[in-house]
């Protein structure tokens, strides 16, 4: 009995850093938030807005080649580079977090579809659909300007 009781020390000993500890939950959120928010905007964000109308209309087409709205391209691509960037902005601050990213999953979805659709496989465009779902799903967490304006802290 007693070889048994030491065994389970032992595997719990061994498997507490396994799981995560709650305290660390925010500093991961953080983490998660900051990263793909740096790189979004470095990379893509800035770029697209400041290139303009004809980028815009190329970035929109994306979305209106589906569903027919060829009047509408500047509209959404001006919407797909806000996102990208002001929204990504949001996000790293951590400031109307689940809209912005909601609006960068929508368009990550759209950007992936097109890729697909072209012949290349999107893995940076699911890449941020999947941490934008995570943050969509979990909330922006105790380290962000939501929480500090937003949540009913006693």
């Amino acid at each position: 009995m007693k070889t048994s009781i030491k065994m389970m020390n032992r595997l719990q000993a061994m498997t507490r850093y396994l799981y995560p500890k709650k305290q660390y939950i925010p500093y991961c959120l953080l983490i998660l938030r900051i990263v793909p928010s740096v790189m979004m905007v470095y990379k893509h964000g800035w770029n697209k807005i400041a290139a303009g109308h004809e980028k815009w209309a190329r970035l929109g087409s994306a979305l209106t080649d589906f569903i027919g709205l060829e009047f509408m391209n500047v509209f959404f691509g001006f919407m797909a580079a806000l996102s990208e960037s002001i929204g990504m902005i949001f996000v790293l601050l951590g400031l109307f977090m689940r809209p912005a990213a909601f609006l960068l999953l929508f368009t990550m979805f759209v950007a992936s579809i097109n890729h697909l659709v072209d012949g290349t496989f999107p893995e940076l465009a699911i890449m941020y659909f999947i941490v934008m779902l995570v943050l969509f799903i979990c909330g922006p967490g105790k380290l962000s300007l939501d929480y500090y304006y937003f949540s009913k802290k006693d």
